[in-house]
């Protein structure tokens, strides 16, 4: 995925609200547009050296969205949107192991709305895409503040995989440099368990990492997913159409 907006380095000043953050662009703080509503605490300190891009929408009531933030030597992604559109070129791709004949975003299933919907041969299949920011320890975490919605989705996955359907919850890390994947028990720990009690009922779990420059972001590969049952890691066999 590569964005189409001219980017600019800057400094972060301050978050004085989840959707807005002050940074130092050019010499002169201006008003940016964050596009994701978690806590970013780890990430949006400040001082650190960040990218924004220009919003191309007139009228918008802020010019620059904050995307990507420097954490150490590493780049970090933070829009919340970009997520969906590399996991649909991964899915698209073969990231799942089948190529899609159709694929579809946005598709309801139950009383919920999931990411994608596609169809390979006779498999049908749904994914739940979700972003992840946090590095703790070289260990990827997800969510960085409870969702509620979250776990709507890992039930509407469950009910999909109990109808025939393959049902995938994808967790894409915006960064590299991560050794695996585990859901934040201490900050959600309703959410670890419905993460947990889905792989349980066959719903297929992973999580891959980012290469991210500030004007793209790639998916590069899988990491393992580590439950929260003993920090060992889960494994599931391997779908094959």
């Amino acid at each position: 995925m590569r964005y189409p907006l001219p980017m600019a380095p800057g400094i972060f000043q301050a978050r004085p609200n989840r959707f807005i953050a002050l940074v130092e662009l050019d010499g002169e703080v201006q008003r940016c547009h964050v596009p994701n509503t978690g806590r970013l605490g780890e990430l949006l300190l400040p001082g650190a050296a960040v990218w924004c891009g220009k919003a191309e929408a007139p009228g918008r009531k802020t010019a620059w969205s904050l995307l990507t933030v420097q954490k150490g030597d590493a780049l970090v992604n933070i829009d919340s949107q970009a997520p969906n559109h590399v996991a649909a070129e991964y899915v698209a791709g073969g990231g799942l192991g089948v190529i899609p004949e159709l694929l579809k975003a946005e598709q309801t299933y139950g009383d919920s709305r999931l990411d994608l919907y596609y169809e390979a041969g006779d498999v049908r299949g749904f994914v739940e895409v979700k972003g992840v920011t946090l590095n703790e320890g070289g260990v990827a975490r997800f969510p960085d503040a409870p969702t509620q919605r979250g776990r709507k989705h890992l039930m509407a996955l469950k009910a999909a995989a109990a109808a025939g359907y393959r049902a995938t919850a994808l967790f894409v890390i915006q960064m590299e440099g991560v050794t695996g994947f585990s859901p934040n028990a201490p900050r959600d720990p309703a959410f670890a368990q419905a993460l947990c009690a889905a792989a349980a009922a066959g719903v297929e779990v992973k999580a891959v990492t980012c290469r991210v420059t500030p004007e793209t972001l790639s998916i590069t590969g899988e990491v393992p997913v580590m439950l929260e049952t003993g920090g060992e890691p889960y494994e599931q066999d391997h779908f094959e159409a």
